[in-house]
Order: C-alpha cells, then sequence, then structure tokens
C-alpha cells in the first residue's frame, strides 16, 4: 500500500538484473502510485532502460519482485505484463514503416471502458499531425510523428501505465514542446506514467516523483519538487 492506502499500480522491490555476466541492477527499488508521474533519471548507462526492460519482463536474468495493480508480474512476460495495462513508447518508437497511421494505431486498440477511454477520434483530436498524415505509411512520417504515433497507440490499448523510454530524444525543439504538451494532457487523464528523458529539468517540472540512479543503484528519490532544488542532483546527473 502506497501513503493513500492504494495499492500502486506497479511495484518493484529489490530488482536485480544482468546481461551474461554482467550484473547492471543492484537492488532496485521502485514504486509508482495510481495517477503519479513518476521520472527516472540518471547519466547514460546507469541502468534506466534496464530497468524498463525488466519491469517489462524483456530481460529474463533478472530477481526480485514486481507488481502490476497488485498482481505479481516477477516472472511474467511482455505480453502478460501488457495485457495487466502497461504501454510501451521505446526509445526507437516501435512503428511498423509498412503501415499506415491508421493501421498502426488501430493493430492493439482496446474499446473504452468509460468516457475517458482514448478513441481513435480522440487521440487524431490530440495530435492534429497524425490527423493530417492518417493515410501515410509509418515509413513516411518525421521523427516527431513518429513519436506521437507511439504515444497515441499506447493510448489506444487503455493503459493504467504509460513507460516512456527517452521521450524527446533527437526530436526538433517545436515538437519537444508538443510532446510534453500531450504527456501534460495524459497525467491530467489520471493514467499513471514511467518517463526518461535526458532534460532532467522538463522531467521533475512535469512529474509528481523522481528516481534518480546511479552505476544500477537507486541513489535518489523523492519528490521532484524537492529533488529540483538538491545540490548534489547535478553531481549524480553529470551536469
Amino acid at each position: 500500500m502506497d501513503a493513500n492506502g492504494t495499492t500502486p499500480i506497479l511495484q518493484a522491490s529489490g530488482i536485480h538484473a544482468w546481461y551474461g555476466s554482467s550484473h547492471v541492477l543492484h537492488g532496485v527499488d521502485l514504486s509508482i502510485p495510481r495517477g503519479q508521474t513518476v521520472g527516472l533519471l540518471g547519466r547514460n548507462g546507469m541502468g534506466k532502460s534496464t530497468l524498463i526492460r525488466t519491469l517489462l519482463g524483456h530481460v529474463r536474468q533478472r530477481q526480485g519482485k514486481i507488481t502490476v495493480a497488485g498482481q505479481d508480474c516477477s516472472g511474467a512476460r511482455p505480453h502478460q505484463v501488457a495485457r495487466l495495462g502497461v504501454a510501451y513508447v521505446p526509445e526507437g518508437r516501435g512503428v511498423f514503416p509498412n503501415l499506415s497511421v491508421r493501421e498502426n494505431l488501430v493493430m492493439a486498440a482496446q474499446p473504452p471502458t468509460d468516457a475517458s477511454g482514448w478513441t481513435l477520434e480522440r487521440v487524431l483530436e490530440t495530435f492534429p499531425r497524425l490527423q493530417e498524415r492518417i493515410g501515410n505509411l509509418g515509413s513516411q512520417l518525421s521523427g516527431g510523428e513518429q513519436q506521437m504515433l507511439s504515444i497515441g497507440r499506447a493510448l489506444m490499448t487503455q493503459p493504467q501505465l504509460i513507460i516512456l523510454d527517452e521521450a524527446t530524444e533527437g526530436l526538433a525543439p517545436l515538437i519537444v514542446v508538443e510532446i510534453w504538451r500531450v504527456l501534460q494532457t495524459i497525467r491530467r487523464s489520471g493514467i499513471s506514467c514511467l518517463i526518461v528523458d535526458r532534460d532532467y529539468r522538463k522531467v521533475l517540472a512535469n512529474t509528481d516523483r523522481a528516481v534518480v540512479l546511479q552505476k544500477g543503484e537507486v541513489v535518489m528519490a523523492g519528490a521532484s519538487e524537492q529533488l529540483a532544488g538538491a545540490p548534489e542532483l547535478a553531481g549524480y546527473l553529470g551536469v
């Protein structure tokens, strides 16, 4: 239970992970309360993407306990985690190049359970650029448009939690502004989020809590507003 007496949408305790003989994560704890957005910070190579892949079931060499919506997922495969309402927006965006924008959006869509759900119409209203390119192939989109498509596809699975790895990596400044605007919309809608992005100031300004990794261990964790003012933060992030 979290401080409000509710079960977190995701709880990870004592997570260890390996790639072959390389021990990458060393006893990581992470909790994402329902309806909250959590930032995951750290320099390159500190274990952020490995932690995400472990939570999603992609890393097979792992130890520790992971629960999603109260259900034990410690040994779950990726499709089992997804069925519990976890959507993933990967660093490489994962757009299907030979499918149209519409086909990419509807391929994994689930029907909304209430008026707050994400329909095709709502996604296209949120991303007018996708509406303009609805018949284009994924390969014909810019990097920013592909990121919008990946987020829109995740929303149409009606997730309880969205995990975004490098949310704005390599995007033009105007597109970056647009992505953060959409993430704020998602945050207000009550969907929980875990966000990795190199712009730590933006992450801390757009999240409720944040966790900092160094060499596969949690070295800082707390309210984003408090971490933003912590003098030791810059040392851990190399800025």
